[in-house]
């Protein structure tokens, strides 16, 4: 997945903002446990996306995140035996013993399944619409080698990704069996090599690798950094203010509870409502 610089207010955030406010749905991820939370969070990181003009990375992620959050749902009934409503029996199974798939079970996993692909497209919507050289920069007074051994390699998977592609559509031209897998990743690895070799001799050059960190660039904040802050800020304290409430409960053993009420509805409308309120202002950004 490759940043693009594109004219809407998350891209024109500063990382640091950016990076608050991916971070913030994928904590409410993991604190929220009702599913309408979590709905509402899926449904406010795809609207985001859209909105940041990122919907087709956002798309390509969830053919990842889709078959991993069904594999999730898929094996917690039957590693997970606890509940009280069995809704099937399936026998004794070597290894599982006395296999009862209960309702719990199911609706629980469905659950994990549905909070693995809100992370995985929470973090989708960060790796296309936050700069990587900005959050290098964040970094930078802190370990400077480090964050930058990081960004290259993140930068480095899809341009080995697309030589790999190249490498496979010409062997397809040739009329004869096209090479194993082995000979394609030993030229990748070689390929690999030598641009790690041409980077560093890069890096060099240009005066990375000396002790001297650089200087400071000091960048006012705007208007957009303060929106996508406040949504970050707003966003966990919505949640945590929920949970130390008592509103949006969900409890899966050893019996089904959800808390399904107004309180309930005003909160997952309130999540959408706050995690798309930045994109409501334009002004100030560069196309």
């Amino acid at each position: 997945m490759i940043y693009r610089r594109r004219a809407t207010p998350l891209h024109a955030a500063r990382a640091a903002a950016g990076c608050a406010y991916c971070g913030a749905l994928a904590t409410i991820s993991l604190l929220a446990s009702s599913p309408f939370v979590l709905v509402a969070t899926l449904v406010a990181v795809v609207a985001a996306g859209a909105a940041a003009g990122v919907g087709r990375e956002l798309r390509r992620a969830a053919w990842i995140a889709v078959p991993l959050g069904l594999l999730v749902a898929t094996i917690n009934p039957i590693v997970d035996h606890n509940g009280l409503t069995v809704v099937a029996r399936l026998g004794t199974v070597p290894w599982l013993g006395e296999l009862d798939i209960t309702l719990e079970a199911v609706v629980y996993g469905l659950m994990l399944g549905l909070r693995a692909v809100v992370l995985i497209e929470a973090f989708a919507l960060y790796s296309a619409a936050v700069d990587p050289d900005e959050v290098l920069r964040l970094f930078r007074r802190v370990s400077y080698r480090s964050a930058l051994t990081a960004v290259l390699a993140t930068r480095m998977v899809p341009v080995l990704a697309r030589d790999a592609r190249r490498m496979a559509e010409a062997q397809r031209c040739r009329p004869a069996r096209p090479a194993p897998r082995l000979a394609l990743v030993r030229a990748l690895a070689g390929g690999a090599l030598d641009r790690a070799v041409d980077v560093a001799a890069t890096l060099e050059v240009r005066g990375y690798g000396s002790a001297r960190r650089p200087p400071r660039i000091r960048r006012p904040w705007s208007r957009h950094d303060f929106a996508f802050a406040g949504a970050a800020v707003g966003l966990v304290a919505l949640v945590v203010g929920a949970g130390l409430g008592g509103v949006a409960g969900f409890d899966p053993y050893p019996a089904l509870h959800v808390d399904a009420g107004p309180a309930e509805a005003l909160l997952s409308v309130a999540i959408v409502a706050v995690a798309l309120a930045p994109f409501a202002g334009r002004r100030g950004i560069v196309r």
